[in-house]
């Protein structure tokens, strides 16, 4: 996709700031981490794909960092700066979405889990509806064999951004639950629309309690 020469200085300067604040911020963070267990099993076979909202890339980026984990992100403006930025972090990007270039980028991602890699997607993105699932990682579970492990994390305490997600940015210091979902393993003759409710169904569940348990202490 061709940006112009503001769009491109815009896109350089949200990297470096983008980088500085995850960096810093991110060094102050204590993560509280329910059912690893559920990760680790799932990924004794190989890699998995990882899912989650959109509005927690800031925090996910530093809690997944230096994994060699591969990310979907959009052709868009705002998918160009959050590629700088989570590059500098250890991550590799294929670039397509939901709405441009997505046949691409799931062959990208195929390819990246043959390597070894676990590859992820903010599930609501680019562009939304918030909070609601889209059927990329349905697909490429079913082609991989490899299944789905859901997350979300959430911040106790937070700035929320006025952007269509939501984006939440954790305050320096802030304690920061994260619960991991069951391993979702998409059979070879799976009924989508079905597969789809399940999805939505664990994504909600692992969110209210991740919620839940963020107001309480180990």
């Amino acid at each position: 996709m061709k940006f112009t020469r503001w769009q491109r200085l815009q896109i350089v300067l949200l990297s470096w700031l983008g980088r500085l604040a995850i960096g810093i911020i991110g060094r102050t963070l204590r993560f509280e981490v329910d059912d690893w267990q559920e990760y680790k099993r799932a990924r004794r076979g190989g890699p998995v794909v990882l899912s989650f909202w959109h509005n927690q890339i800031f925090s996910a980026t530093y809690f997944w960092r230096r994994r060699d984990i591969v990310v979907i992100t959009s052709q868009h403006f705002d998918g160009e700066y959050i590629a700088r930025i989570i590059e500098s972090f250890g991550y590799g990007t294929s670039r397509g979405s939901s709405s441009r270039g997505a046949v691409k980028a799931l062959l990208g991602l195929k390819r990246r889990m043959a390597e070894g890699h676990d590859v992820a997607f903010t599930i609501d993105g680019p562009r939304g509806p918030r909070c609601r699932v889209k059927p990329g990682p349905l697909l490429l579970s079913r082609k991989t064999e490899r299944p789905i492990v859901c997350f979300h994390i959430e911040p106790l305490r937070y700035w929320q951004l006025r952007s269509w997600d939501r984006t939440r940015i954790p305050k320096p210091f802030s304690r920061l639950r994260v619960q991991i979902g069951r391993p979702l393993q998409v059979p070879a003759q799976a009924d989508q629309e079905a597969w789809m409710d399940a999805y939505q169904q664990e994504m909600d569940r692992i969110s209210n309690q991740a919620a839940k348990n963020a107001r309480t202490k180990k």
